[in-house]
């Protein structure tokens, strides 16, 4: 199974989804248009979350970053004065090292992750959505900003006029993924954002026509008008589409052919099937790993109906 993931909804479905099939069977396409270098490293966050997951070091308190990692450097720097704008941990900082370090020695980006994985006794696949250079972009009234300028740095709390994503016309599909998408047809759209988060994503040049052709069914990341966390609502709105699963399903809908919602989320249904997506209902308000896994083995029993 291929899972599309960014952020931190789609980490807590894979942390299920781990307890059902194989992590061998596991192959996850991550969003990078989030990564950016920080004192000369490169930071790709989405992917780190999923290597830490995988790893059994990721810190499920933030569903980011290492457990019990310390800010000895960070704090060092900073008392130096050179604020890195975002806390950067000892442990996770040494991620960022190596990977930027297999990066200058030639390794693609797809290199560098599988050599990681491999490290770090990794069995699933995980992989960049594109060895070249993405970065969404937020415009605020105040200028052009990098997307972790505006939720690390600014908190979300800019006003947002437009989102996009920088270089995604000339990126490409990275090798890895068009391989993984030979071998797969089933692809699970995690409860991620929609905008920076999958979009990125499903917006390369040539994968919608590759998702077209599969099977998929997402997970909405949006409970009534609310997303579960992040500033997807904000993002969607800057975009045009509604604060809600159907305004999610709208961001998919020439690539999915079912969708779950929160049970407590039914009075989208109705939209949602009138554009011929498939809709069921679960809980998808993942407090535990007992429901994330919950989760995980319904959204598989639903690729054997659909």
């Amino acid at each position: 199974m291929i899972v599309l993931s960014g952020g931190t909804g789609t980490p807590k479905l894979l942390d299920g989804l781990r307890h059902v099939i194989p992590e061998g069977d596991i192959t996850v396409v991550v969003n990078t248009a989030e990564d950016l270098r920080v004192s000369g490293n490169l930071i790709t966050p989405d992917i780190d979350t999923v290597l830490y997951l995988f790893s059994e070091r990721i810190d499920k308190g933030k569903w980011w970053g290492v457990r019990e990692d310390t800010f000895a450097t960070h704090e060092a720097m900073k008392l130096a004065g050179h604020d890195e704008g975002m806390m950067i941990g000892d442990l996770d900082r040494a991620t960022h090292i190596m990977r930027s370090e297999l990066l200058r020695n030639g390794m693609t980006l797809t290199e560098a992750i599988q050599s990681m994985t491999f490290s770090f006794g990794i069995r699933s696949r995980v992989l960049p959505m594109s060895d070249d250079s993405v970065s969404t972009m937020i415009t605020t009234p105040s200028g052009k900003i990098h997307f972790q300028d505006f939720w690390v740095k600014q908190h979300g709390e800019p006003e947002v006029l437009e989102v996009y994503q920088e270089g995604i016309g000339e990126a490409s599909i990275s090798p890895g993924v068009l391989e993984a998408f030979e071998e797969e047809d089933e692809v699970l759209i995690g409860p991620s954002n929609p905008i920076t988060s999958i979009g990125p994503i499903i917006s390369l040049p040539g994968m919608r026509e590759i998702l077209q052709k599969k099977k998929v069914i997402a997970v909405s990341p949006i409970i009534g008008k609310e997303p579960i966390s992040g500033p997807a609502g904000k993002l969607m709105d800057a975009r045009g589409f509604d604060v809600s699963s159907v305004g999610v399903a709208e961001c998919y809908n020439d690539i999915l052919d079912a969708m779950v919602l929160d049970v407590r989320d039914e009075s989208a249904g109705d939209a949602i099937m009138d554009m011929g997506i498939e809709v069921f209902f679960k809980d998808t308000l993942m407090k535990s790993v007992d429901i994330s896994t919950d989760l995980a083995e319904y959204v598989t029993g639903i690729f054997n109906i659909i």
